[in-house]
């Protein structure tokens, strides 16, 4: 769990210029379970790591002082302590609770959360992550209680949020999760180990089926560039 933290928290900190995050997880190999992604952002998110002790009270409806869900918005108090970093002052994300859980929040600009479903608890978008790290201690926790809530888009610093999230647990366990025209998009399983920005999670495992990386070797071409899709395969390949 101490090298899981530690890869996060190294790795999680590293800046760069363009809209180029990437999550890896590493959960074959006789160590531990290690996860790692880094946050390039064509300006600095005002990175801060907080402590965030069991039994506070949250409001989902909130993004910093602004009020985005303005009917049925998820509140709950923390059942889990977790260390996260937080942008911009309003939430989380990436980080890892005391149960092992661990998640992180990266662009994908196809996100689409739909119109308001009033039926469902709404949370804002930059508490989407954070809600699951307080709440739930594996990965098919985390999965059952977002059947419950919708997220729902908010701004900072000019930008939408548009991002999907990504999961693990001290198991190993994965869950990519995506919202596409309004529908939540989920791939289960340790398998799913690697997630960048655009395309779609589907799309990307269409465009690595198309590579030959089971026998690599100094003539194996691995792609190069910063482009999503080739840091997608690039990961899946190291």
């Amino acid at each position: 769990m101490q090298r899981f933290l530690l890869a996060l928290l190294i790795v999680g900190s590293v800046l760069s210029t363009s809209f180029a995050c990437t999550r890896i997880l590493w959960n074959k190999n006789q160590f531990g379970i290690l996860a790692a992604r880094s946050m390039d952002w064509p300006e600095s998110t005002e990175p801060i790591l907080w402590f965030l002790p069991r039994g506070m009270d949250r409001d989902g409806a909130k993004c910093g002082g602004e009020t985005v869900v303005k009917e049925n918005p998820l509140r709950w108090s923390s059942k889990y302590a977790s260390l996260v970093t937080a942008i911009y002052g309003v939430g989380s994300v990436d980080g890892m609770n005391e149960k092992g859980l661990g998640g992180h929040l990266l662009y994908l600009a196809k996100t689409d959360f739909g119109p308001r479903d009033f039926k469902k608890k709404g949370v804002s978008a930059i508490l989407w992550l954070q809600y699951v790290l307080d709440q739930a201690s594996t990965v098919q926790e985390a999965l059952n209680l977002l059947q419950k809530v919708q997220p729902v888009m908010i701004q900072a610093h000019g930008h939408n949020a548009t991002v999907h999230l990504s999961l693990e647990d001290r198991a190993g366990d994965s869950a990519i999760i995506e919202y596409l025209d309004g529908k939540p998009k989920v791939h289960h399983g340790r398998q799913y180990t690697i997630m960048t920005n655009d395309p779609h999670y589907d799309e990307q495992l269409n465009l690595l089926s198309k590579m030959d990386f089971s026998q690599p070797g100094q003539d194996t071409p691995v792609p190069g560039n910063i482009s999503p899709q080739d840091r997608f395969q690039r990961a899946a390949y190291f």
